[in-house]
C-alpha cells in the first residue's frame, strides 16, 4: 500500500488540475488497445467545429461523456473515447476569407482555389486545435492518440466510399430543388445554418383578375416581389368560399400570365383570404405543390439576390428591396392592391453573415432519403437503439417519417470536393473513389471535377465508423463498434443523430450506438438561451480558472436531468467549490491522524462501534445508488447522492464521532479501527466522486493509503455484504434523529452555541436503553449536551422542559437556565405582532378582486405563498410561546 505523506496545504484548484491531467495523459491512462477478454465501452465525441471556442454546451456535453467514460474505465470495461473536430465548411471558409480581406485586401477569387485552400489548412494548423486544449482543461479523458478530423485522410476515404456507393445505387442524384440560399456566401445552407428571427413585416392583399369574368380572387402575400414568378393560385378544396374558383384561370398581375386556380389540402383556410399565390422556384412549400400539380418553375432572381430578366425588364437588376417597393407602387397604380396589414413573421438569416436567406430552386446534389430512412426507423422501433429519455423517440420518428431528400452540395471551396467528374467531350458524368485523370467512358483527358463540396453533415454522418478506420476492418472497428452511447443535445436530433443512424445502418448493417443520451441546453440564470447578441454567454474556461474545473463539472451535472434545459447560476459553482474545499479539509484531517497508521491492520466485526457500522452500511447503500444512477443515465441523481453522503454523513457526522477515538492514545485498537474506517470510506467516497470531480479526488487519493498508481484506473467501489449492518444503521439513524431534535430545540429557543444543557432521554425499550447507555457520548459530541440522563418509561418525566419525540426515544431538554425567559417571551411576542400584521395585510390584498383579477397570475401566486409562509410562522411562534410558559 502506498500514499503521498506530503502535507496538504489549502485547496487551490489551479495548482493541481493541470498537473494531474498531464500525469494521466503522459502515463497513457486515456488509451486502451482492443482487448477481447473485456467488455468494450466506446463513445465518439460529437466533433466541435475546428473554428470553435468552448461554450457551456460543449462543457456540459463533454462532462457527461467523461463521467460515463471514467465510471466504465474504473468498472473494468475496455474503454475508448475518440475525440475529434469538424472542418465546419462555411464557418471556416468565412474566417479565412475575413482574414484575407483584412490582411491583404483580397477575395478568394483573387488568389484562386488551390492557394486559398493552402491558406485554410495553414489557418487550421495554427488556430484549429485551440478547442482541443480547452477540452483538456475540463478534464476530458479522451484518447488523443485516436483523434480524428473530418477532412483527414481516413475520414476523406470514408466520405468518398459512401458517396460513390450511394451514387451507384441511384440514391444520390443531381437536380433542381428548393434550398436555403445565402446571396452573400453564394451557397446553399443546411437548416441548422439558418437562424430564424421575428421581423416586422406586412401582408399585402392583391387582386388577381379572373379571366373572362368581372371578378377577381384576392390573395395575401408577405413577398409581393415574387409575384412575377407565380405559376398558379391555390385554395383549399374544403373552403366553401373558394370552391367556385377551382379550375378557373386568373391573370398574374404585372406579367399578365394566365394561371390556373388549383385545389390543394396544404392551403390554410384561416390564413389571409384562404387563397395563396404559388411560386415554385422561390418557396419550399410552393415547390412541393408545383411537383404535385406539375407546375412550371420560373426563377426570377439571380444568385446574388438581385432580380433577373425573367422578372421583367422593369425589375431586371433591382435588389429585392428595390423590387418590392416598385412592385407595390405598380400594383397601386393598377388598382390591384386592396390593402396592407402589419405582420410579424420569422425570417431566415445566414448564421455566418446574417444576410436574409432566399429559398431558391438551384441545381444541387441530393440524397434520396425515403429508402435510407426505413431501416433507421425500424432499428429504433426494434429497440436496437434507445433514446434516453424515451420521449425523444417521437421527434426522431416524426422527422424520418416526413423526411425530404437531403441537399448535400455546397458552393464552397473548403470541404470534401464532390467526387464527380464531367467529360467535356462525351458529356458523361462519373463518380469515383479515386481522382480521375481521364473519362472512364471515352478516355478523353478533357474532364473536370464538380467544383462544389459536400455538406459538412455528410462527413459527420459517418463519424461513428469513419473514426475507427472504415472502410478497412480495423481492430478498433471490430472490437469497439457499435459504440455504446451517443451523448448529445436535443437540438441536433434531426441534423446529426438521424443522419448517423441511416448512414450507419446502410453501410455497417448495424446501429451506430446502443443508446442516445439526450441532454438539454444550458441557459442563463433567467432561463434565456446563451447568445452573443444577448451578451449573456458564460465562458467555461473563465469559470474553471476562477473556481476550478471540478466545481464547474459538478455544477453542470447536478443541475442536469436527462433531456431538460438547465439554468446556470454562478452561486452554485461557488457552492460546489466549497464542497471540494470541504472534501479537502476532511481529507487533510484524516491524513493528519495517520502518523501511526498500520496498513496491515484489519478490525474484527466486534471492533466496530455503532457509528462505524452505520457509516460502512451507508457507504454500501451509496455504492448501490450511485452505480445504479450512472448505469441508468441519472447522472445528476448519482452526483447528488455521493455529495450528500460525503458532506453530511461522512464529514459532518462520522468524522466528528471518530475524533474522540483518534485522540484516545490509551486505546490503540479503537484508534486503529477508526483509522481503518476513515481511510476505507474516504478513499471509497473519492472513487465514487472521481467521475464527477476528477482532479481534486485524484490529488487527495494520492495522499491517502491506497493500492495502485492512479485513481483514474482504480477499481470502482463494490458493495461489501460483510460490512452491511442494516439493524445497527437503523438504530444509529434514530440516534441521529434525537441529536437533530436537540439541535432544533436549541435553535428555536435561540440558545447560544457555547451554552451546554442537560438532556433527558426516555427509551421505549431495553434494547434502545442499552444503546443510549453505551453511546451517550454521541450526544455530548454532537448536540452541545453536558449531561445525559437516561430514564425508564415508568420514571417521572422532567418538568419545565421542552419535549420532542423521535422513534423509540422521548427527548427532554431543560432550557430554563440557558435562556432569559422574560426577554425571550418579549421577543416572541414582538415577532407574533409583526407576523399578525403581515397576515392581515396579505389577507386584505388577496381579498381585493381588483388585485386578484388584474395582477399577473404569477404575482398573485407569490402573494399566496407569502401568506402561507406567515401563517406557518405564526403557528410556530404560538407553540414557542406555550413552551415558554412552562419554563
Amino acid at each position: 500500500m502506498k500514499w503521498d505523506k506530503e502535507k496538504l496545504e489549502g485547496y487551490n484548484p489551479g495548482e493541481i488540475e493541470a498537473k494531474w491531467y498531464d500525469f494521466w495523459e503522459k502515463e497513457g491512462y486515456f488509451h486502451q488497445d482492443p482487448d477481447s477478454s473485456r467488455e468494450p465501452y466506446s463513445i465518439v465525441m460529437p466533433p466541435p467545429n475546428v473554428t470553435g471556442q468552448l461554450h457551456m454546451g460543449h462543457a456540459l456535453d463533454n462532462t457527461l461523456q467523461d463521467i460515463l467514460i471514467r465510471f466504465k474505465r474504473m468498472s473494468g470495461y475496455n474503454v475508448v473515447w475518440i475525440p475529434g473536430t469538424d472542418h465546419a465548411g462555411i464557418a471556416t471558409q468565412v474566417k479565412v476569407e475575413e482574414q484575407l480581406a483584412k490582411e491583404e485586401g483580397k477575395t478568394r477569387y483573387d488568389i484562386g482555389r488551390e492557394e486559398f485552400l493552402k491558406r485554410v489548412w495553414a489557418w487550421k494548423e495554427k488556430y484549429g486545435n485551440r478547442i482541443e486544449q480547452q477540452v483538456r482543461r475540463l478534464g476530458s479523458s479522451c484518447d488523443w492518440s485516436r483523434k480524428r478530423f473530418t477532412m483527414d485522410d481516413i475520414c476523406a476515404r470514408a466520405v468518398r466510399e459512401v458517396f460513390v456507393a450511394l451514387y451507384e445505387k441511384g440514391l444520390i442524384y443531381q437536380g433542381h430543388r428548393i434550398t436555403n440560399w445565402c446571396p452573400h456566401c453564394h451557397t446553399a445552407l443546411s437548416d441548422i445554418e439558418v437562424d430564424h428571427k421575428d421581423e416586422a413585416g406586412h401582408l399585402w392583399y392583391v387582386k388577381y383578375p379572373v379571366i373572362g369574368e368581372d371578378d377577381y380572387i384576392m390573395i395575401a402575400t408577405t413577398r409581393p416581389e415574387t409575384i412575377m414568378g407565380d405559376t398558379a393560385v391555390a385554395v383549399n378544396p374544403e373552403d366553401e368560399r373558394m370552391k367556385k374558383y377551382i379550375g378557373k384561370k386568373v391573370l398574374v398581375p404585372l406579367v399578365n400570365r394566365e394561371v390556373e386556380v388549383i385545389a390543394d389540402d396544404y392551403v390554410d383556410i384561416e390564413f389571409g383570404t384562404g387563397a395563396v399565390k404559388i411560386t415554385p422556384a422561390h418557396d419550399p412549400n410552393d415547390f412541393e405543390m408545383g411537383e404535385r400539380h406539375n407546375l412550371e418553375s420560373i426563377m426570377i432572381m439571380n444568385l446574388d439576390g438581385t432580380m433577373n430578366a425573367a422578372a421583367g425588364k422593369e425589375f431586371d437588376g433591382m435588389t429585392l428591396k428595390e423590387c418590392r417597393k416598385a412592385v407595390v407602387a405598380d400594383l397601386e397604380k393598377l388598382g390591384l392592391l386592396d390593402h396592407v396589414e402589419e405582420l410579424n413573421h420569422a425570417v431566415g438569416h445566414c448564421s455566418r453573415c446574417k444576410t436574409t436567406v432566399e429559398p431558391l430552386s438551384t441545381k444541387q446534389w441530393f440524397v434520396k432519403m425515403k429508402p435510407l430512412a426505413e431501416e433507421a426507423l425500424a432499428a429504433v422501433d426494434r429497440g436496437d437503439t434507445k433514446f434516453i429519455p424515451g420521449r425523444f423517440t417521437k421527434i426522431y420518428d416524426h422527422w424520418l417519417e416526413n423526411i425530404q431528400d437531403w441537399c448535400i452540395s455546397r458552393q464552397l471551396w473548403w470541404g470534401h470536393q464532390i467526387p464527380v467528374w464531367y467529360c467535356d467531350d462525351c458529356g458523361e458524368v462519373s463518380a469515383s473513389r479515386t481522382d480521375l485523370t481521364e473519362c472512364p467512358h471515352c478516355h478523353s483527358k478533357h474532364i473536370h471535377q464538380d467544383p462544389d463540396v459536400l455538406d459538412t453533415w455528410f462527413s459527420s454522418a459517418l463519424w461513428p465508423f469513419s473514426t475507427m478506420g472504415w472502410p478497412d476492418k480495423t481492430p478498433d472497428l471490430q472490437h469497439f463498434f457499435p459504440t455504446s452511447v451517443l451523448v448529445t443535445g436535443y437540438d441536433i436530433i434531426f441534423f446529426w443523430v438521424a443522419r448517423m443512424m441511416f448512414a450507419t445502418c446502410e453501410f455497417m448493417k448495424e446501429v451506430p450506438f446502443k443508446d442516445v443520451f439526450i441532454h438539454g441546453l444550458v441557459r442563463d440564470s433567467q432561463g434565456r438561451k446563451m447568445s452573443k447578441s444577448l451578451g449573456n454567454g458564460i465562458d467555461p474556461l473563465e469559470v474553471s480558472d476562477m473556481y476550478g474545473a471540478d466545481a464547474l463539472r459538478f455544477t453542470l451535472v447536478t443541475g442536469n436531468t436527462p433531456g431538460n434545459d438547465m439554468r446556470f447560476y454562478m452561486e452554485r459553482v461557488e457552492a460546489n467549490r466549497n464542497f471540494a474545499n470541504k472534501i479537502w479539509n476532511a481529507s487533510k484531517f484524516v491524513i493528519m491522524n495517520l502518523e501511526d497508521y498500520d496498513p496491515e491492520f484489519v478490525p474484527t466485526t466486534d471492533d466496530f462501534t455503532l457509528a462505524d457500522r452505520w457509516i460502512l452500511t451507508s457507504f454500501n447503500q451509496v455504492v448501490r445508488q450511485v452505480t445504479k444512477g450512472l448505469d441508468s443515465y441519472e447522472l445528476g441523481d448519482a452526483a447528488a447522492t455521493v455529495y450528500d453522503f460525503t458532506w453530511n454523513s461522512f464529514c459532518d457526522w462520522y468524522i466528528e464521532l471518530a475524533k474522540q477515538r483518534l485522540y484516545k492514545s490509551d486505546d490503540k485498537r479503537s484508534r486503529q479501527t477508526a483509522q481503518y474506517v476513515l481511510v476505507r470510506v474516504l478513499t471509497g467516497a473519492l472513487a465514487l466522486l472521481h467521475p464527477f470531480m476528477p482532479f481534486v479526488t485524484e490529488h487527495l487519493w494520492q495522499h491517502l493509503p491506497h493500492e495502485g498508481e492512479s485513481l483514474i484506473v482504480a477499481p470502482w467501489p463494490t458493495v461489501d455484504e460483510a460490512l452491511d449492518f442494516a439493524e445497527d444503521a437503523a438504530t444509529m439513524n434514530i440516534m441521529m434523529e434525537a441529536v437533530k431534535a436537540i439541535r432544533n430545540m436549541r435553535a428555536e429557543a435561540n440558545v447560544p452555541m457555547g451554552k451546554k444543557a442537560p438532556v433527558t432521554l426516555v427509551p421505549a425499550d431495553e434494547a434502545m436503553a442499552e444503546v443510549l447507555h453505551t453511546y451517550e457520548t454521541y450526544f455530548k459530541t454532537l448536540a452541545f449536551v453536558d449531561e445525559v440522563h437516561i430514564l425508564k418509561t415508568t420514571d417521572a418525566k422532567p418538568e419545565n422542559a421542552v419535549v420532542t419525540v423521535v422513534p423509540r426515544i422521548e427527548v427532554y431538554l431543560l432550557l430554563k437556565d440557558l435562556i432569559d425567559v422574560e426577554k425571550e417571551t418579549a421577543r416572541v411576542a414582538k415577532e407574533q405582532e409583526k407576523t399578525r400584521s403581515e397576515i392581515e395585510r396579505l389577507e386584505k390584498k388577496l381579498s381585493n378582486k381588483g388585485f386578484t383579477d388584474k395582477a399577473p397570475e404569477a404575482v398573485v401566486a407569490k402573494e399566496k405563498e407569502k401568506l402561507a409562509a406567515y401563517r406557518e410562522k405564526a403557528e410556530a411562534l404560538n407553540k414557542r410561546m406555550e413552551d415558554l410558559k412552562h419554563l
